[in-house]
């Protein structure tokens, strides 16, 4: 693209004799904010983003959204509102070197008269030396950025850019909206469907348009005209979900996992398990936090939970997926229904707290070794009571530094197997206790 055209940008779409060579999906891209389908949170009557476009006030935003939102051709259908020149710029391909030549023409174009978006698709593949290179220029005013990422924008975008830009978070597509633009294709295409077919590659598209046009334009290719069945289930390899093994949705998802396990739904646990496992996520991470959960949610009022937690671990380990897979949702179920103590959990949160506000006292000296005679002599080891050499086994000695002598930090609770450990543990003290 010439920056320095005096015609409006041509933006993808506006050729006719072009558009039957690209995908469906850019083809269908819509030029106008009324012929947008979806996102009516921002850009609904009133709505933020609906009045700076409409007032002609853009500044620069991070548009931030799962795959196949709109998020390009929102960017495009703003520079075409605005008249502005759009320059697309890809994260993936483009460097400092290539950021400082666009910013530099950008900046002969605003002394000229005439503003600049320049779109970033998948911003947050930028390191911070490359986001950097952007903020004298959206300081300036040289350019409106507008960032496009599938990523949190809190964890991947720099704050100095985060505090420059408004951030707006678009949200997956409903049936609803996807089958609405596939209906829109129908003519492009020359194809007559069924509204329940069109609901059904919505439904496997999961939100993604683009994701549901390549469907529609695979079934067409087999269709003669109408589209069927039989064609709509061979283009549909399988449904697409989203997921990135490093990015939000991957923890969003073990958050879900985890919070179902400690609130003792195991239909829940099972769903976010087998969403995971559908998304391809690595057997044995799963089978990790797993482990963590029978260890911080359920610890002692079922001490088994750990036993086959660590077995289903083994289980993955020696079968692999699928079979290993039925290991892990046995396991879920098991730590779903077993009764729930974060006792232990706690405790070692409260002691690390007390460790690091008060002073590190030398070991008493009753619970030191005297290996040598010179150590005998110094005191260590004065005072030990052997338990085994009292009576039930429980000795009475202090066996905290004196600043902490007396303190107790672990409260069983009335649950499960605690319970026993709780009385255990009164019966214990008040043994402790006796003149």
């Amino acid at each position: 693209m010439n920056l320095f055209d005096t015609d409006p940008p041509k933006l993808p779409g506006r050729q006719p004799e072009e558009r039957g060579k690209r995908p469906l999906a850019d083809r269908m891209r819509p030029e106008r904010l009324e012929d947008y389908i979806g996102q009516e949170h921002i850009l609904g009557p009133g709505k933020p983003l609906r009045r700076q476009i409409e007032s002609d006030e853009m500044g620069s935003v991070i548009l931030w959204g799962p795959p196949g939102t709109g998020k390009t051709t929102l960017a495009r259908i703003i520079a075409r509102a605005t008249h502005c020149e759009f320059i697309p710029f890809s994260a993936v391909l483009s460097g400092i070197k290539e950021i400082k030549a666009v910013m530099a023409d950008a900046e002969r174009l605003r002394r000229s008269g005439r503003r600049t978006i320049l779109f970033v698709d998948e911003i947050h593949r930028f390191n911070k030396a490359q986001q950097d290179a952007f903020l004298p220029y959206v300081e300036s005013g040289d350019i409106i950025l507008i960032g496009a990422t599938t990523e949190n924008p809190s964890f991947e975008i720099i704050s100095a850019l985060l505090s420059r830009s408004r951030v707006y978070a678009l949200r997956s597509l409903s049936t609803e909206e996807v089958a609405a633009l596939l209906k829109r294709a129908l003519p492009v295409l020359g194809l007559q469907a069924p509204d329940d077919l069109l609901e059904q590659i919505a439904i496997y598209s999961n939100g993604d348009a683009r994701q549901a046009y390549n469907t529609l334009e695979a079934a067409a290719a087999a269709s003669s005209g109408e589209l069927t069945a039989e064609t709509v289930q061979d283009a549909i390899s399988r449904k697409v979900l989203l997921y990135d093994k490093g990015g939000e949705e991957h923890f969003n998802l073990i958050s879900a996992l985890h919070k179902s396990v400690r609130s003792s739904d195991p239909d829940a646990a099972l769903y976010w398990l087998s969403r995971m496992l559908e998304a391809g996520e690595d057997r044995l991470y799963i089978a990790r936090r797993l482990i963590r959960m029978s260890i911080e949610d359920i610890s002692l009022a079922d001490p088994r939970a750990l036993e086959q937690a660590v077995a289903a671990m083994q289980a993955v380990h020696f079968l692999g997926a699928p079979e290993g897979d039925l290991a892990l949702a046995q396991v879920a179920i098991y730590l779903s229904v077993a009764p729930k103590s974060d006792a232990a959990y706690r405790a070692m949160g409260a002691i690390k707290q007390d460790v690091e506000r008060t002073v590190a006292e030398p070991t008493p000296m009753n619970l030191r070794n005297a290996p040598t005679r010179a150590m005998k002599e110094w005191g260590y080891g004065a005072g030990y009571q052997h338990a085994h050499e009292v009576e039930d086994a429980i000795p009475d000695m202090e066996c905290l530094p004196p600043s902490l002598a007396g303190r107790r930090w672990y409260y069983p609770t009335d649950r499960g197997i605690e319970k026993r450990i709780r009385e255990r543990l009164a019966e214990i003290r008040s043994k402790k206790n006796r003149e």
